[in-house]
């Protein structure tokens, strides 16, 4: 089986044929992905669990070779958590295994990320199960923003007996980010707003999950877009110290920036064409709804189009190093408090 994305892989249930698998993969950053993925997998099987900061080959094989007494028409599963440094001390012996794997007992390997120069991923993707489990959309993972939308609206909304429109969705994952867990987790919430088989409407998304986080977040861009970065870091303190991660901090306060370097780069491309464009123009293309204009004429003019037309390069720079470079406590919270900081100034 060819590699496919958690939002495939869930949505359409996998098929009989897929489940009768012998190894599978799933790899990414997403537990909630992987939670669940492992659980369509699994089924009703007995399950033997490994940690894989400790687990070893010769102990895993044991249980690869042995059969259950309940077998019940579904073989056994073991599943490896944690899988990465398992497969960095064993890397011979899984690789082994892949090409000729028992018949008594199924293997999934949950990994953190797996590289698709190397020899298990190839294996995996030609005669295996290989799923990525990453909330992000991208060339990279093979999601798509239309496959998440669809996932959200097929997958995770009847969970909780509800449904939800595309607008909604989307608009979910501009306020939090692309984490699966968050995501789930406020479509539970806005379920209990209606009554079941509902549906979750954008109006309802804004007024519920904004609440007095949505308000923070508004008096925070706020403070940015008057230059106050004391009354900025302020308010982003109470979110960080509310138990809210700087990684699903970012795109809440990114939402109103992001449009604003948008117009700038229509505005500016226009220019470039040999064109007279109207500032005001500019922010209707980018997407600002006419009773925002006038604060965000105000916003441009304040931040001077030198800052404005790197919006976008320092949105996305952000954006890359809470998910890499400084995706650990305390470097996210000072990347963040950092970016307030430079878009403040």
């Amino acid at each position: 089986m060819a590699k496919t994305h958690a939002f495939d892989f869930l949505t359409k249930n996998a098929s009989a044929e897929t489940l009768e698998f012998a190894v599978a993969g799933l790899f990414g950053g997403d537990r909630t992905l992987i939670g669940w993925a492992t659980s369509l997998l699994l089924g009703d099987a007995d399950v033997v669990e490994f940690d894989g900061t400790t687990a070893r080959w010769s102990d895993v094989n044991d249980e690869l070779s042995t059969g259950s007494l309940f077998d019940m028409g579904a073989k056994r599963a073991i599943v490896i958590r944690d899988a990465d440094a398992f497969l960095s001390s064993n890397r011979n012996e899984v690789e082994n295994y892949l090409a000729k794997p028992g018949h008594v007992a199924r293997l999934i390997l949950q990994l953190q990320s797996l590289a698709s120069n190397t020899k298990v991923y190839k294996a995996l993707d030609k005669s295996h199960v290989l799923v990525c489990c990453s909330g992000e959309t991208g060339k990279k993972t093979g999601a798509t923003a239309v496959s998440r939308r669809k996932f959200l609206t097929e997958f995770v909304a009847p969970r909780h007996q509800t449904k939800i429109t595309g607008e909604a969705a989307d608009a979910l994952v501009e306020m939090l980010g692309d984490d699966v867990g968050f995501l789930d987790t406020e479509i539970a919430k806005l379920a209990c707003h209606l009554d079941p088989g509902e549906t979750i409407q954008v109006d309802l998304v804004r007024e519920v999950v904004a609440g007095w986080q949505g308000k923070t977040i508004w008096q925070i861009t706020d403070a940015i877009s008057s230059g106050n970065a004391a009354e900025a870091l302020l308010q982003l303190d109470k979110l960080i110290s509310g138990g809210q991660p700087p990684v699903a901090l970012l795109p809440q306060i990114a939402y109103s920036l992001r449009k604003l370097g948008l117009a700038t780069a229509i505005h500016l491309a226009a220019e470039r064409a040999g064109k007279k464009p109207h500032l005001e123009d500019s922010l209707v293309k980018g997407g600002l709804r006419p009773f925002e204009i006038g604060r965000a004429t105000s916003d441009m003019k304040r931040m001077k189009r030198e800052r404005a037309a790197k919006l976008l390069e320092w949105l996305l720079d952000a954006d890359l190093r809470l998910k890499g470079t400084h995706s650990s406590d305390g470097l996210d919270r000072f990347l963040l408090e950092s970016f307030v900081l430079k878009l403040a100034q």
